[in-house]
């Protein structure tokens, strides 16, 4: 039984390459998303025996042991999943002129701040004035500056500046600095959804996002490529449709034993 095992777990992990595939293609158009690579890696190996000629040892002229006349066959047990890893690599920037439009080139992440109180991380700049007057992103999150505080925008939103290293302004005065953050593990990070991540121990605590610069009236996309996905795509269905064919081919010789049996 052991092939019908083997071809099912290519047939579950290969779907979930599928899965992620898809998941990177609808996401073309989101702001700031980052694409999913799933990754393979060989499951357990099982050492089976088998009897060899009766006259090796003598014609080989070894000694007796208890492993002589045996060989032995490792044989594999299927895939799994070793992990799924984010590409970090900058999308494409889009010219918005929307003031509070920010992008982040080179590493770095914005510092949020969730109606929970958790201190997430995004690369999403699409920015607004909330109806208390703090800058928030699109599901409210508030933007945190360099000492962890909201930024209030006091005045009209279009007379906001943001120079390169962060810094924002007004006509009135300089509101503070953004909390522009980096991780020494970037794919430690931990998917919070809406284009956010958490820390975690992998990652690392943040740190001053050194190098990073703000552009104002833009925002990032995508940095998913369509045509290496449309081969991923084409490939993983390709191992899809063998796996299955093996499994097919398994249970078809399951059923002759079992009719020859009978």
């Amino acid at each position: 039984m052991q092939s019908i095992y083997t071809a099912t777990s290519g047939l579950k992990n290969i779907q979930s390459r599928l899965d992620t595939i898809a998941s990177n293609i609808a996401n073309i158009n989101t702001i700031a998303y980052k694409s999913k690579r799933l990754d393979f890696k060989d499951t357990l190996y099982k050492g089976k025996e088998t009897p060899n000629a009766q006259n090796r040892t003598a014609q080989t002229g070894a000694a007796a042991g208890p492993n002589s006349g045996k060989t032995f066959i490792l044989t594999g047990s299927g895939i799994t999943i070793s992990g799924i890893t984010s590409d970090f690599s900058e999308g494409n920037i889009k010219t918005t002129e929307v003031s509070t439009d920010l992008t982040i080139t080179g590493r770095g992440f914005f510092t949020l701040l969730s109606p929970s109180g958790e201190t997430l991380y995004t690369r999403d700049g699409n920015f607004g004035v909330s109806s208390e007057g703090y800058l928030v992103n699109s599901d409210g999150y508030y933007v945190l500056d360099s000492t962890g505080g909201r930024i209030l925008i006091e005045g009209n939103a279009g007379d906001l500046s943001v120079s390169p290293d962060g810094t924002l302004r007004m006509p009135g005065g300089e509101l503070g600095r953004l909390a522009l953050a980096d991780f020494n593990n970037l794919n430690g990070l931990e998917a919070a959804g809406e284009a956010c991540y958490r820390a975690t121990a992998a990652s690392g605590q943040a740190l001053w996002a050194e190098g990073a610069s703000v552009r104002q009236g833009s925002l990032e996309t995508s940095n998913v490529q369509l045509a290496d996905e449309m081969t991923m795509l084409v490939r993983s269905q390709r191992a899809f449709s063998l796996a299955s064919r093996a499994l097919r081919t398994a249970d078809d010789m399951e059923g002759l034993a079992n009719n020859m049996h009978r």
